[in-house]
């Protein structure tokens, strides 16, 4: 089914980044069970359609080097703000992730809800372009709606299966969990939580 999302770039100049349904002030609690699980402490780590930029400055509390990415302008002036208070370094850029200029690999990648945006005919071009930010042994983990969620507004969902086939081609799947998407909402949305490494050293 064919879903229809909000102009990025407005939306982020007209809302509080506090009200929008994704923000979460903390580090993901999915991300942190992993960064344990899999004794992830230190690297290059890159946040994609970071937005409020909550997660790369969580990041940056726990001592990674850390890039975070936005189709939205307005998003990383606040997000570069919001790093500053909290007295880290994040390197926040303006990126569009399917015609990026990043021109660099990370150690890991997270994507906290870019993925269950892409329609259809984009995925496989996201899929290239994660691959390629990945460095050979690094980590992608990816959050996105699960088929279990029942509201009808909200982005694309999946199954486990349906994650399998999308990402199995190119990297090792590690674990798919199901948990909620953290947030706004009231009750959180059902989602899924995938853990991948990409094969090499």
């Amino acid at each position: 089914m064919a879903r229809k999302f909000p102009d990025w770039k407005k939306l982020y100049k007209d809302r509080e980044i506090e009200d929008l349904p994704w923000f979460y002030p903390g580090l993901d609690p999915d991300l942190e069970n992993a960064l344990d699980k899999f004794g992830i402490s230190s690297g290059k780590a890159l946040d994609i359609g970071t937005g409020p930029g909550t997660q790369a400055i969580a990041l940056a509390e726990r001592g990674f080097k850390v890039t975070g990415t936005d189709l939205s302008g307005t998003a990383i002036r606040k997000a570069r703000i919001k790093a500053e208070e909290a007295g880290v370094t994040v390197d926040f850029r303006q990126d569009d992730m399917l015609d990026s200029t990043l021109g660099t690999t990370f150690d890991l990648v997270f994507d906290r809800g870019v993925f269950h945006t892409m329609q259809p005919d984009m995925r496989a071009e996201y899929l290239g372009y994660v691959y390629d930010l990945v460095n050979p042994g690094g980590y992608l983990f990816v959050k996105c709606f699960s088929h279990l969620e029942t509201m009808e507004e909200g982005p694309h969902r999946f199954s486990p299966d349906e994650i399998r086939d999308y990402f199995s081609g190119k990297f090792e799947i590690l674990s798919i969990d199901d948990t909620v998407y953290h947030g706004t909402l009231d009750p959180y949305p059902r989602a899924l939580f995938t853990s991948m490494r990409k094969p090499g050293a």
